[in-house]
């Protein structure tokens, strides 16, 4: 790979200005020290200086293609010279092919999409169409989860970003999902945790009054909340339990979509069908911002006469949807699905396990394809994690800076790391990852009862 020409001063006036004028996410101000990005090729980045890291993160697990793609940039541009933008009420050929391509690749009948700018975003009008549809308010979410930013996604998100967001008005109601390695249901199997995880989410629709709920929207596999496969039987039996109460079902796709789990969609793996699925991030791996809401018959015919109060002036955006219909079409042409599937059961899978054994601070690996978490603790006998819930530790400070000094990205999550490179990383990458993990570990073991 030949390596980009870094104009370090360049990055050094960029770094001038960030500091002085741009305000960052979910941040503290001044504490932060945001890291340069000069240039990015397929699995890598270079910083301000020059210095290339592997990119574990897939920077917020959206490169689903990795960086800088020809075909996409080539269609980007191409379509920046036919029509830059156009608003959403007339017809555009990116557009309505996207949409034709999504629709081929989600499950059942779900036949339509509704356009949106992200992920945030069509949580927000998947809500509306099921309280619109259903004329009930109330929506339920896991405590394990995250949803977005926005008003309705943040107050149904379960992680302590909701906390100074919630104000207890927004209708929504949280149960606790099933979690296997940390089972609020004190389990001994994954089929006891399916059975007492159902039960439980029943018991809080009957207390909360089973005609009060519009929608149940579940994540096919929980991402940011820390990548916990649901296990079997699970899914289809929120499918049942939503059509035994009249409850929409939401799948959020939009970080396990698109190729992540080795399938285009998590959910397919539990052979279930939602009544709407949220998307964005890998459907053009945030090239250009795009996300929306998949949905059948059944809901649209809601508003074939009664019209939809919802809408964007970016929705369907010509260089978002021109980026889209390239990406579904690179991922078919060069078997991306595929390969996320191959790399997680013969590369990532079996090298997380090994460095399991050989670290007392890996409590768990969980995961498939390209998506991964590593449950860090600090006894493994009791669990006890190595960050508390929430917030971050001297280990985990320590362990991402032993990732970075070696040249890697990765992304943590209070006690957790998340191994969750672009889907078309190859073999040899994996493994540079994985031996780079293997060095960083020891910083965290030292920090168990046995380090």
């Amino acid at each position: 790979m030949t390596e980009p020409l870094i104009d370090t001063a360049a990055a050094a006036r960029a770094y001038e200005l960030d500091r002085a004028h741009v305000f960052h996410s979910w941040s503290a101000q001044a504490r932060i020290d945001p890291m340069v990005v000069s240039a990015a090729r397929g699995s890598y980045v270079w910083d301000g200086e020059g210095t290339r890291y592997l990119d574990f993160s897939s920077q917020l697990v959206n490169t689903n293609i990795g960086h800088q793609h020809p075909r996409v940039v080539e269609a980007i541009k191409a379509q920046a010279d036919r029509l830059c933008t156009i608003a959403p009420q007339h017809v555009n050929d990116q557009r309505s092919e996207a949409a034709r391509l999504i629709c081929e690749l989600t499950p059942g009948a779900l036949d339509k999409v509704f356009f949106t700018n992200g992920g945030a975003d069509a949580i927000e009008h998947a809500v509306r169409m099921a309280r619109l549809h259903t004329g009930r308010y109330k929506v339920l979410s896991a405590y394990r989860s995250y949803h977005g930013g926005t008003s309705t996604a943040i107050n149904l998100t379960g992680d302590p970003r909701r906390w100074p967001n919630d104000y207890g008005a927004a209708g929504t109601v949280h149960f606790f999902g099933p979690f296997p390695y940390r089972s609020p249901f004190h389990s001994s199997s994954p089929e006891e945790e399916t059975e007492r995880a159902l039960r439980h989410l029943e018991e809080v629709i009957a207390f909360e009054g089973p005609d009060s709920f519009a929608a149940i929207v579940l994540e096919s596999v929980p991402g940011t909340a820390g990548i916990m496969p649901p296990p079997p039987g699970y899914l289809a039996g929120v499918r049942a339990l939503a059509d035994r109460y009249g409850i929409v079902f939401v799948a959020d796709e939009v970080m396990a979509g698109f190729g992540r789990t080795g399938r285009w969609f998590a959910i397919e793996r539990d052979g279930v069908v939602p009544d709407l699925m949220t998307f964005a991030k890998g459907v053009n791996s945030g090239y250009v911002p795009l996300g929306g809401v998949a949905l059948g018959d059944r809901i649209a015919d809601t508003f074939a006469e009664r019209p939809f109060p919802g809408g964007l002036t970016y929705s369907g955006h010509p260089l978002a949807t021109a980026a889209a219909v390239a990406t579904i079409n690179v991922m078919k042409d060069e078997g991306v699905v595929e390969n996320a599937d191959l790399i997680g059961e013969t590369v990532l899978g079996p090298g997380l396990r090994e460095l399991a054994e050989r670290h007392p601070c890996v409590g768990e690996v969980r995961g498939m394809g390209v998506f991964w978490a590593l449950d860090l603790v600090g006894d493994r006998a009791t669990k006890e994690p190595l960050a508390p819930y929430g917030g971050t530790s001297a280990a985990m400070t320590e362990l991402v800076a032993a990732c970075k000094a070696g040249g890697m990205i990765p992304m943590t999550n209070y006690h957790r790391l998340h191994v969750v490179p672009p889907c078309t990383i190859s073999a040899d990458e994996a493994r540079e990852g994985l031996e780079t993990l293997d060095k960083a570990l020891t910083v965290a073991d030292r920090h168990t009862v046995d380090g």
